[in-house]
């Protein structure tokens, strides 16, 4: 296996357990045992246990990324946002344990972990403002803020939904973080998307 092979491996492995007990939990001897590779060996590829859980937690983002990725082939402005947002309430749901630890658990006072978060909250941000101008907003300074603060919103109410899902069905959920974002751009200047 080539080490960049390896080194994936083990991090897909992380993730896997990340799915079933929380990240400060998934220590270096479990990883290695199921790897069947020696501590020192995962100790080559990264030089802390903080460096493993990093390298996941940086795995996770780049997986939501690539699922909520917007199907700009549907052209109309809701219908992408509803498609993205739908695969990102499907990624959480499969690994809610995970995501909530990634946003809300103890490592996420750490500053390089609150840095992997914020980096993929840049990715969805921005998302968002590239197609901000079908919904007639304009890409400012003020509809950036919104915009994070949308973000941030749609994460807290999809955990929120993952710990009491009898509040609303998933596609109550849906309507809710979808029908937000069209608010929020009316607030800062912008239009409702004509359909």
């Amino acid at each position: 296996m080539s080490p960049e092979a390896r080194r994936d491996q083990l991090i897909a492995l992380g993730m896997a357990m990340v799915d079933e007990k929380p990240l400060d939990q998934v220590t270096i001897d479990a990883i290695a045992e199921v790897a069947g590779v020696s501590r020192a060996l995962l100790f080559h590829y990264f030089a802390s246990k903080q460096d493993f859980h990093l390298a996941i937690l940086r795995a996770q983002g780049e997986q939501l990324i690539a699922c909520t990725t917007p199907d700009d082939s549907l052209d109309d402005p809701i219908a992408i946002l509803t498609s993205s947002l739908s695969a990102f309430v499907d990624y959480v749901s499969e690994h809610g344990g995970a995501y909530t630890a990634f946003l809300r658990g103890s490592s996420s006072a750490d500053p390089a972990v609150r840095e992997a978060a914020d980096a993929t909250r840049s990715v969805m941000v921005d998302r968002v403002l590239e197609h901000a101008p079908a919904f007639g907003l304009e890409v400012t300074p003020r509809a950036r803020v919104a915009v994070s603060g949308w973000v941030t919103f749609v994460e807290e109410v999809t955990i929120s939904w993952l710990i009491d899902p009898d509040v609303m069905t998933r596609d109550e959920l849906l309507d809710l973080i979808c029908n937000s974002l069209p608010a929020i751009a009316l607030s800062v200047g912008g239009a409702l998307p004509k359909r």
